[in-house]
């Protein structure tokens, strides 16, 4: 008997996700509730089953989003964790249970035939489910079966779960008292053999995490439950006549290949073997895994532009970080000198808001696919607190979103001919093309500002070590495949790179960038000649001449409200000492000046398209710590005081570097700042003559040029 309780639609998590369910609730049976959830409503019904109660659906995450774009999606929490029941009965978790769960989800939603994916002990419920009911199974797939089709691994089987072991040493952890004794310690062990791939740290993470969401007693009651023996396998396999497919990872450190390729002769199904692959390929080869998956569940695509002898014109695909709109300001500038040197090239730009709105200012065209980008700029608000941001740390858990991203950047060179990839700190495109680099079909250019993560030292040993990881990683991608990007162009000098090492053993930064990039200079976005009349900017944009204009500006990722705050209460305080003064705070599109307090003098804006304007016009400016305000300011040689984020690695050591060298701004503690001192400091810099390096005025037309070489 199934009943239905608390469906909820639409209803965000409580970490930002690249796509949340279209629906959710549960489905009870036998007093359990399962939870269960929807993605996506078009064409086939994909479902994913849960794998062992050690972890729970998110084990899909990079899967989900991608095919909630092609297909209906649905998948459950395993009973014994995530938000389903911990019942106390091992028979409670009999494969037959979890079947039965399947059918009262697939019921619930309305299904009568799905397609069903499972991961290893998951193989044992997609068995059951399509041998015993072969009317709502259209077709398998199995990653990583664990199944009793081979001997076991010798250190797996080294071991008795149930003895007293005088050692804790390896596989010795799989065992109830250790259990018991050091949950965290054998879900750290376990994972690590789950991810034997290099530079797993956060897949790990992550696994962990889901297995601490439930508990030893609970993962012992489960571990009593029944299993299907090897004849009672081969029975299943000999009944089940729809297609299927078995992926395995060739270094499988928990059940070894043995089992898959026994599966795969026993069904008759294709098998592919993932080399350098672990136990979970799904999690660390994702983008390998999803077009493996796609290939076979979903019927083929045609591509959308072709036809026999037609000329067309150049075509380039721009993508465009959104955290941040300078980006999007020097991203134009490239384009339009791009567009002298190939004038038939026509860019397509796949982004997303806050830099959509930049680009439809400009009339430029934003491929409809964005519309499918999941939202960087939102996640990294949600990772900020007050005037704190660990960047480094918002981006590891970005995970998600960055494949979901790449997918769609995947399905569209897929779809359509471009002569030419530009991405601008896309870093979903540089990592997952490294990682597939059989998936380059057009020449690709690679843009940024900074190079290598740093540890702040806030984040300790832990940090230091994740952060060397990450830099190793991205420096062993570029050593196996030197000629994947065309053209690696830092946005300045070489001597606006940081003199550190990349982390312990590994190269210093600045000598290892300038081995690997080409240097086009700064690219302010916009041309100094148009601001460089001070005077009659500040009539044009209604200032008096006897008016003390100061500019509070916060960027357009979101971060910043704190700031805004701050700078808005020491106005109050410094129109004292200032009589004539006249603040202009810009929220930017993500913060609504409507929540910020008002007082004479004040005035709040959202999005200023050219703000560099007002910059240019103001007699002193308060900004945060990112790069392009802060070079904006530079370039007009005005005074200002610049906030880093606390722990925002970029902000605190790439531009107060480049900034120091350009001996520009003022930078000011956030956590130290009173509106009193603040007030004080914006009095001292007013008006105040600069002596600034002189910033460079040809970065886009070098880029562009450097770009233009590799459509050649």
């Amino acid at each position: 008997m199934i009943a239905t309780t608390g469906v909820v639609t639409g209803t965000a998590q409580e970490q930002a996700r690249a796509r949340y369910p279209d629906e959710q609730g549960y489905v009870e049976r036998d007093g359990v509730r399962v939870f269960w959830e929807r993605y996506g409503d078009r064409g086939q019904t994909v479902l994913f089953l849960p794998t062992w109660s050690l972890v729970h659906s998110r084990i899909w995450k990079a899967q989900l989003p991608y095919f909630a774009r092609h297909a209906r999606v649905l998948t459950f929490d395993p009973r014994g964790n995530g938000r389903s029941d911990r019942p106390r009965d091992p028979a409670a978790y009999d494969q037959t249970e979890f079947v039965e769960d399947a059918l009262g989800v697939l019921d619930r939603c309305g299904v009568e035939k799905a397609a069903v994916v499972s991961l290893s002990v998951g193989a044992q419920r997609a068995l059951l489910l399509a041998a015993e009911h072969p009317e709502r199974v259209e077709r398998l797939v199995f990653l990583s079966p664990t199944l009793p089709l081979a001997e076991p691994l010798p250190d797996v089987a080294r071991y008795a779960f149930d003895d007293v072991l005088e050692t804790d040493e390896g596989w010795a952890k799989f065992n109830r008292f250790y259990w018991r004794r050091n949950w965290r310690g054998f879900a750290e062990f376990f994972f690590s053999r789950v991810f034997t791939e290099p530079h797993s740290t956060k897949p790990i993470e992550d696994a962990v995490g889901w297995a601490l969401e439930t508990d030893a007693e609970t993962m012992l009651v489960e571990n009593g439950r029944s299993r299907l023996s090897t004849e009672e396998i081969l029975a299943l396999c000999a009944r089940i006549t729809c297609p299927s497919l078995v992926l395995e990872g060739a270094e499988n450190a928990i059940s070894g290949p043995a089992p898959a390729i026994a599966l795969a002769k026993a069904l008759g199904s294709s098998l592919v073997m993932l080399e350098g692959s672990g136990h979970a390929p799904e999690v660390r080869d994702p983008v390998r895994v999803n077009r493996l998956i796609r290939d076979f569940l979903l019927p083929p695509r045609l591509p959308a532009r072709w036809a026999r002898g037609r000329v067309r014109p150049k075509r380039a695909l721009y993508v465009s970080s959104p955290i941040g709109l300078g980006h999007a300001r020097r991203d134009l500038a490239i384009a339009a000198e791009l567009r002298k040197l190939e004038r038939d090239l026509e860019i397509d730009w796949l982004a997303q808001h806050p830099v959509t709105a930049v680009l439809e200012a400009r009339g430029e065209r934003i491929h409809p696919a964005s519309a499918d980008l999941a939202n960087e700029s939102h996640h990294i608000a949600r990772e900020s607190a007050g005037h704190e941001l660990n960047v480094f740390e918002a981006w590891r858990r970005m995970d998600e979103i960055l494949v979901a991203n790449f997918m769609v950047f995947h399905d569209l060179v897929e779809h359509e001919p471009y002569d030419l990839w530009i991405g601008d700190e896309a870093w979903e495109l540089d990592y997952y093309l490294h990682e597939n680099p059989e998936l380059k079909r057009a020449p690709y250019v690679w843009l940024t500002d900074f190079v290598g993560w740093a540890p702040m030292p806030e984040g300790g040993e832990r940090e230091a070590a994740l952060t060397a990881d990450c830099n190793a990683e991205m420096i062993g991608q570029i050593e196996r495949f030197p000629w994947l990007r065309d053209r690696a162009i830092f946005v300045g000098e070489p001597e606006d790179v940081v003199e550190q090492p990349f982390g312990p053993g590994l190269p210093g930064i600045r000598e290892w960038t300038q081995a690997h990039y080409d240097f086009a200079g700064y690219i302010t976005g916009f041309d100094p000649a148009v601001v460089a009349d001070r005077d009659a900017l500040r009539i044009e944009l209604g200032f008096a001449e006897d008016e003390t204009i100061c500019v509070v500006a916060v960027g357009g990722s979101g971060v910043g409200e704190g700031l805004l705050r701050l700078a808005i209460e020491a106005h109050a305080e410094a129109r004292g000492a200032l009589p004539g003064l006249r603040t202009i705070a810009v929220t930017g599109p993500r913060i609504d000046p409507n929540r910020l307090p008002g007082f004479p003098g004040l005035e709040l804006r959202g999005f200023v398209d050219d703000l560099h304007r007002l910059l240019a016009a103001c007699d002193v400016a308060v900004v945060q710590g990112g790069l392009a305000t802060c070079m904006e300011l530079t370039a007009a040689r005005r005074p200002f005081l610049y906030f880093p984020l606390r722990r925002h690695c970029e902000q605190n050591i790439h531009v107060r570097h480049r900034l120091e060298r350009y001996g520009a701004g003022r930078c000011v503690d956030f956590e130290t700042a009173t509106p009193a001192t603040l007030a004080a400091a914006i009095a001292e810099e007013s008006g105040r003559r600069v002596d600034y390096r002189p910033v460079e005025t040809s970065g886009a037309a070098r880029a562009a040029a450097l770009i233009a070489e590799a459509i050649q």
